[in-house]
């Protein structure tokens, strides 16, 4: 019942130990090796303070670091091109116009890559960079930005299908998807990234791993089937149902196999047990579960199994498999089940 229930819960957080906060003294990291050192020495005293006497000898030195940055900096690169005429033939000759990563451009590439790590990676909307930009006395307008990003979408665009050729080849993929604001006209939309990894690493595979990644405005189980329509592999992801199309026997080429996911199965159990967590919240804690603190314990021993056998052929995993970690399948399935007639 529930009074044993707690009280099972009361012993296993008194048997883990879970150690005291210790308020530590705030100490400042140093400073990265790699950073260029400038060294500014500040003129000796000439005379003794004290006696006035000019006989003075060095002890040693002490040094106090202080961290600066060099203001970003604009240039505009004149490539001259010289033209030539032939004196005998009067043929105009001259070299060939400089490469821009753009149609007609006029941006740089590391001027390029700023604007577009800023977007999407500093998350930062390009209004905000044009106004920036025009505080430091650069005039680079919405519209032009958004040429450019375009643009380079355009010109990425090969690279982003070899990529996708690449991940897609795989025998097997993890899938996800996750949140990400969407500017939309008025409003933020919640859109979604999705993600497939390519990493064969863990089974002994030699190919390179690689992600993948897409953009929509929303969830639609569309766009997984869209994804994935010329993958027929093992795809390991969690209970989206948005991914169930592609399971289904009569999918066009060939059903996918479908690889569920044991961390998203302890993660809920980890949430009822995590008696550190509790522990920082106080007396506003809620009691932990002994039940979910079995099943994180029962799980954690098939991860600890499956690092063992990280990087091992396909063979010697399914035998460890076989021999290791299946009785304790078996002995959790037959554990949860009992565990629910009681509930």
């Amino acid at each position: 019942d529930a009074g044993e229930d707690e009280l099972v819960a009361e012993v296993a957080a008194k048997a883990s130990a879970v150690k005291a906060f210790e308020r530590k003294r705030p100490s400042r990291k140093p400073f990265p090796e790699h950073l260029p050192r400038e060294r500014v020495v500040i003129a000796a005293p000439t005379s003794c303070a004290c006696c006035g006497s000019v006989k003075l000898s060095k002890l040693g030195e002490d040094i106090t670091e202080t961290l600066e940055v060099i203001p970003r900096q604009w240039k505009v690169i004149q490539t001259v091109r010289e033209k030539f005429t032939c004196r005998e033939c009067e043929k105009i000759t001259q070299p060939p116009a400089p490469f821009h990563v753009t149609p007609r451009g006029f941006a740089g590439p590391n001027l390029l890559a700023m604007i577009l790590f800023e977007k999407f990676a500093q998350h930062q909307p390009l209004n905000r960079q044009s106004e920036r930009y025009a505080r430091e006395g650069v005039d680079l307008s919405l519209s032009t930005l958004a040429d450019q990003v375009g643009a380079c979408a355009t010109a990425l665009k090969p690279i982003h299908s070899l990529i996708e050729a690449h991940v897609l080849a795989a025998e097997r993929l993890h899938g996800d998807d996750t949140i990400v604001p969407i500017l939309a006209k008025g409003k933020t939309d919640t859109g979604r990234i999705w993600t497939y990894v390519r990493d064969d690493r863990p089974f002994g595979g030699l190919s390179p791993p690689a992600a993948l990644y897409y953009a929509s405005r929303d969830r639609r189980q569309e766009h997984p089937e869209r994804h994935l329509k010329s993958f027929t592999g093992i795809l390991q992801a969690d209970a989206y149902g948005g991914y169930n199309p592609l399971f289904k026997v009569n999918r066009d080429p060939n059903p996918l196999r479908q690889a569920l996911c044991w961390a998203h199965s302890r993660r809920k159990f980890f949430v009822l047990a995590d008696i550190a967590a509790n522990a920082k919240r106080g007396k506003n804690a809620a009691p932990i579960s002994p039940m979910a603190l079995e099943a994180v314990k029962r799980i954690d021993a098939l991860f600890d199994i499956e690092r063992e056998i990280n990087g091992l052929a396909a063979e010697q995993r399914l035998e460890r498999r076989q021999m290791e970690s299946r009785p304790l399948v078996d002995d959790l399935q037959a554990w949860l089940q009992t565990e629910r007639s009681k509930l």
